[in-house]
């Protein structure tokens, strides 16, 4: 059994242990948890760290730290998994690896319409419709539907634009859509299309120009010329795109290629994907919060989240031991998919571009690193900081002429955005135009909260002002007793010109401009530019709302229900207003006289 710390009786403990779904906390001195984890069946998942010799070195020294073992059983594998993120979040436990990636993975989605609709999706599946995927990339995906598009001539646009189609649009006119909008093709046609597209994004390549083929030789026996011609280019560009693959299987197959690289310090796992015997290129991650991480540490946590959410193709190919990678996957998928390592030459050569592409992007985060600690270290430098500030928090307004005032912040952590960590604040309660009281609003807001002992104190505030904004900031931050928190205000050149910022101190020292050339006033432009980017689409999707939400509110006869039917029917309020008075009517239960009055109201 692995050594544990004096005082915790591993043997007992196992005995009180459940078979039940729920969660596990290793805990070490001074109550300090180590690590959550979830099992669908606790009593084989913790009896594994102690009942042989653990793989990894980081795991071995976690047990010998551990003193006791905490769990709570749960009604289903489900709530564990929430119970579980919960804790991760709220504890940070020091050795839990966390994976943490801003976007979901992007799917192709073919709607459950009559004549379903060819898109790409990211974020939670609508019942009815099909999605293929998913894709490393936004760019695989979209390369994929431009293909689709070309041999099969599916329809992209949204259905408020195809129910209100009068004539074709230029899709069709450049050979990428068929019209059925317009009755360009019928239900049957378009129907043997889509079945084309399903099959050739399930990875059945080959059947689909083989059965376009026949249909060619079909079309030409009939002496149909121009649909066997069409036929022909379907083919040919089915077959260029699978021959300019650079490694091509030559078999409809679905694969995953998961390779980890130890680096200089850094642990890159990368997830390569091929589907269909495409080989649709590579997704490189780095894993945080990861104490003594190295690459099958990595690797068995990047297995388990990667895959508890993404369907597990027939094989997954590892550059690291396969014994732990089967024994965590067999908690993670009903019906695990093969683990091998690379034999046959194209998943040998898979690997090698997998591990290449890790490599290289360790030596891109390097290099970002780098640029990243000498701009935060002239950052320093020029405002006579003690240390190179961590985290800094940006702040700025905007309104059009008082109307619709929206603040935000934005954070950047060792010289990287944070944009998980943004915020928005709707500003109400004020004169409209005084951007000094909306300034004093957000950060009392903000820093209210950070002064109670929630949220994050930065190491730096930036205010996109001048003196004004500034004073009223160090106003907010004596109130709340955070006056010590270093900040400057981030005033606008001549002409707004970049390269021309002054920066402006809260204890009324001279404004400092630094060179336009300076890597300080690079990063505070970097900075103060997205914080305007954040705020200035907030305001736009306020003030838009409020204009054409309170203006249909105000048209006699449209209530609630007639507006519901509009905003859907039109696919929001931009579609209401671009409608006409004839496509107005054409919404239930508006009159002519009516839609007559709401294209009055909205023009």
């Amino acid at each position: 059994m692995p050594h544990t710390s004096q005082g915790f009786d591993a043997k007992a403990f196992l005995k009180t242990v459940p078979e039940e779904p729920g969660v596990y906390r290793m805990i070490g001195a001074e109550d300090r948890v180590l690590y959550v984890g979830k099992a669908k069946n606790l009593k084989r998942r913790v009896s594994s760290y102690f009942l042989r010799t653990q793989s990894s070195p980081r795991i071995a020294m976690m047990v010998s730290q551990i003193e006791r073992v905490d769990i709570t059983a749960t009604r289903s594998e489900a709530e564990a998994l929430i119970l579980e993120n919960n804790l991760i979040k709220s504890l940070a436990p020091r050795y839990n690896i966390l994976f943490r990636d801003d976007k979901s993975y992007p799917y192709i989605e073919l709607s459950a319409d009559a004549f379903p609709r060819l898109a790409y999706h990211r974020g939670a599946f609508a019942k009815g419709a099909r999605y293929f995927g998913p894709f490393p990339n936004a760019w695989a995906a979209r390369e994929s539907i431009n293909l689709l598009q070309k041999t099969f001539k599916l329809r992209t646009c949204e259905n408020s634009v195809f129910q209100n189609r009068s004539r074709p649009c230029l899709l069709h006119q450049i050979k990428r859509c068929t019209a059925p909008c317009v009755g360009l093709i019928d239900d049957e046609a378009y129907a043997a299309d889509v079945r084309l597209a399903a099959r050739f994004l399930d990875g059945r390549a080959s059947e689909v120009i083989d059965d376009l083929t026949e249909r060619m030789h079909s079309a030409a026996e009939r002496l149909a010329f121009e649909e066997a011609a069409a036929c022909r280019d379907q083919v040919r560009v089915l077959q260029a795109v699978l021959q300019r693959q650079y490694v091509d299987s030559r078999k409809d197959e679905d694969v995953d290629i998961v390779a980890a690289v130890e680096q200089d310090g850094l642990t890159c796992v990368n997830l390569a994907m091929v589907r269909g015997g495409r080989h649709l290129g590579d997704r490189p991650q780095f894993p945080t919060t990861a104490a003594g991480c190295g690459a099958l540490d990595a690797v068995l946590a990047f297995l388990e989240q990667h895959y508890r959410d993404q369907p597990m193709p027939a094989r997954v190919i590892l550059n690291v031991p396969l014994d732990a990678a089967k024994l965590v996957m067999a908690d993670v998928c009903e019906r695990p998919g093969a683990l091998i390592h690379p034999r046959l030459a194209a998943e040998k050569a898979w690997m090698e571009m997998a591990e290449n592409n890790a490599k290289l992007a360790i030596q891109s985060r390097l290099r970002d690193s780098d640029r990243a600690e000498a701009r935060l270290e002239a950052l320093r430098d020029a405002l006579d900081l003690p240390e190179p500030p961590s985290r800094i928090e940006c702040f700025d307004i905007s309104h059009t002429m008082g109307e619709a005032t929206v603040a935000s912040c934005v954070v950047c952590v060792d010289g990287a955005m944070k944009n998980g960590e943004y915020r928005r604040y709707n500003i109400t309660g004020i004169t409209g135009g005084d951007d000094f009281a909306a300034m004093r609003q957000v950060l009392e807001r903000r820093y209210g909260k950070v002064a109670a002992g929630e949220g994050v104190r930065p190491d730096l505030i930036l205010i996109d002002g001048g003196k004004g904004q500034v004073g009223a900031a160090l106003e907010v931050l004596r109130e709340v007793g955070l006056d010590s928190v270093a900040m400057v205000g981030v005033a606008k050149g001549e002409g707004r010109k970049p390269g021309l910022e002054t920066l402006i101190f809260p204890d009324g020292r001279e404004g400092l401009s630094l060179g336009n050339d300076h890597p300080a006033l690079h990063l505070v432009q970097e900075i103060r530019d997205e914080s305007h980017r954040f705020a200035i689409t907030g305001h736009r999707a306020r003030r838009a709302k409020a204009r054409i939400g309170s203006r249909l509110e105000d048209i006699p006869g449209v209530g609630a229900a007639r507006r519901r039917n509009l905003l859907a029917s039109f696919g929001g309020l931009d579609g209401v207003r671009a409608a006409t008075v004839e496509d107005l009517c054409r919404v239930d239960g508006i009159s002519r006289k009516l839609a007559e009055q709401i294209y009055s109201a909205l023009h």
